[in-house]
């Protein structure tokens, strides 16, 4: 029976990198899965998945996922989709319906929560939906969990703006919750 997973982490825990490495396991064994993302992550271009690490792969729209016919769907063996944060309410729903109607598994990755620790549309319903909730792991400058995604400037972390403000390293970084709490950054961030 298919199962809808969300495996959410903090940035650079290695989402994409993983989403990337499940559909080469399903090529790998002669299975076609479906590699997709919303239409709101547009930072490495529309139309591709990329990981920091620089494995990348070419994926369609949600947006186009779902105007696809249930027996299009039905020819994959899987759908995985990355950055499923910025997916609303209703391409939740979506995947729900793939899953229990289609019997083909989805596997989203994604943040849990933004730079102000507020939950996205799309982890919401993922969390209250999923079959199967995995943590990937990374780890604060200190070596405890990083769990927090903090954006910051030149002057420290910032903690007021509009949810969706998309970067990488240089806007970026995930921390332990007392650093988040802190504003602490690391000592490569001192000044």
């Amino acid at each position: 029976m298919a199962k809808l997973f969300f495996r959410y982490g903090a940035m650079g825990s290695s989402k994409s990198a993983n989403a990337l490495m499940v559909e080469y396991n399903y090529r790998e064994r002669g299975k076609e899965a479906i590699l997709c993302k919303p239409r709101t992550d547009s930072r490495d271009g529309q139309l591709i998945i990329k990981s920091r690490i620089g494995l990348a792969r070419p994926c369609m729209l949600v947006e186009e996922l779902t105007e696809m016919s249930d027996e299009q769907i039905k020819q994959y063996a899987c759908v995985i989709v990355d950055e499923s944060q910025f997916c609303t309410k209703a391409q939740i729903e979506f995947f729900v319906h793939v899953v229990d109607d289609l019997n083909v598994p989805v596997i989203c990755y994604g943040l849990r929560t933004d730079f102000r620790n507020e939950l996205f549309e799309g982890s919401m319903w993922l969390l209250a939906w999923a079959d199967v909730i995995e943590e990937i792991k990374t780890v604060c400058w200190c070596g405890k969990a990083a769990r927090f995604n903090a954006r910051f400037n030149d002057h420290g972390i910032i903690r007021e703006g509009d949810q969706v403000y998309l970067a990488g390293n240089d806007s970026y970084i995930a921390l332990c919750r007392k650093h988040h709490r802190e504003g602490k950054l690391g000592p490569n961030f001192q000044k």
